[in-house]
This record gives C-alpha cells, structure tokens and sequence, in this order.
C-alpha cells in the first residue's frame, strides 16, 4: 500500500464496523477495504454502497462476479482479477474455465446468453462512448431486461473506478488468493506484475 491507512488495531467507530462485518464474512480484512481509509469518512459510504447496489441487483451473483472480472481485465488490475478469478472457481466449476475467459470469453465455452453479457460489460469498461443502441438490442435479444442492461453497465463502470483506485493506491493480492500454479498466476497477471508467492493458508 502506498499510502498511510487505518490497521485493525486503529480502527475505531464505522471503520471498526465494516472491518469487523468484512472478518465475520470473508475471515479477514482485505486491503480492498483498508485502503479507502486514507481518508476514514470514505470506506463506510463505499461499504454502503456496495451492499445497496448489490442487493437491489437483477442478475445473479455469478453475473456480478463475470462481469467483474471481464471489467477488471480492461483497467487493468490484477488485483480484481486475481481475487475475483479465485472466487470463481467454485462456480464455474473448473480453474481451466477461469483462465479460458481471462484468456478470451468469447471462445471459453461459455453460454451465448453470458457472451453477449460480457461483451457488453467488455465494451462499456473499455470504451463506453462507443456503445449504440444496436449493442442494446444485442442483450434485449437475448431477454436482458432494460433494469438488467443498467446493472450489466453499473457492474462494469463500478469496478472501473473502484480498480483503478485500487491500482493508484498501491492495493494487492492478498496471499491467500493468489495461485500457487505459476502458469494461472501469469494468466491472471493483467496488470501490475504479482509477487512469485504460493498462497497461503485460509
């Protein structure tokens, strides 16, 4: 982390919360949190807004998480990826899926339904000025609701800001979530160049 931030032992008031909230549900608590406390008053308007955009949602966490990551891969962060590919696994069902759609989602195998998603997301973290309504229609084709297509476009703009802040602040991995395959760690390696490290324990 390049900057001065709030340590667990320091955390006092609505900082204290979210850390304590972020152990009970992740086991510890992650620099993606920490470094917003550079300036304290931040991290709890993040961490609300998080949880509103994430529960009012209208597609599935694993749509979030897709669209994540893609978005992620544009910053790019290395970070996102590498947290959100390992979060990933599990759902996609294989770590060579995982690394087929950071590779290339549209060749990954995956439903034609989450192609056009990512594509979308894809476009909007890469160059958003570009979309039309023909990219719209795309998704309506393939029974995206319009609340869904906002939340495809949210999704992405949001990892956008919150990974290039992390990336400007000197956020990384933590060890747990990076792969101990050396070859996976390269692939997930979008952006600033990981330390070589197995990773640790949960």
């Amino acid at each position: 982390m390049f900057l001065k931030i709030i340590e667990e032992s320091e955390a006092r008031g609505r900082v204290a919360d979210v850390y304590d909230d972020e152990r009970r549900s992740v086991g510890f608590v992650m620099e993606a949190s920490k470094c917003w406390t550079a300036r304290p008053d931040v991290l709890p308007v993040i961490s609300d807004m998080f949880a509103g955009l994430k529960r009012g949602f209208t597609l599935s966490m694993r749509d979030w998480r897709l669209i994540t990551l893609v978005a992620a891969i544009e910053v790019p962060s290395t970070y996102c990826v590498t947290v959100y590919g390992h979060n990933l696994i599990k759902e996609l069902g294989s770590k060579d899926l995982l690394l087929a759609i950071v590779r290339d989602f549209r060749i990954a195998g995956l439903p034609e339904r989450d192609v056009a998603m990512l594509a979308y997301a894809q476009k909007v973290a890469r160059a958003a000025h570009l979309v039309t309504q023909e990219d719209i229609e795309a998704l309506r084709r393939h029974c995206f609701s319009d609340a869904q297509i906002a939340d495809i476009a949210m999704c992405a703009s949001l990892r956008c800001f919150v990974a290039r802040y992390f990336e400007a602040v000197g956020a990384g991995p933590e060890g747990r979530f990076i792969d101990e395959d050396p070859a996976a760690r390269e692939t997930l390696t979008v952006g600033r160049p990981l330390a070589a490290q197995p990773a640790e324990a949960a």
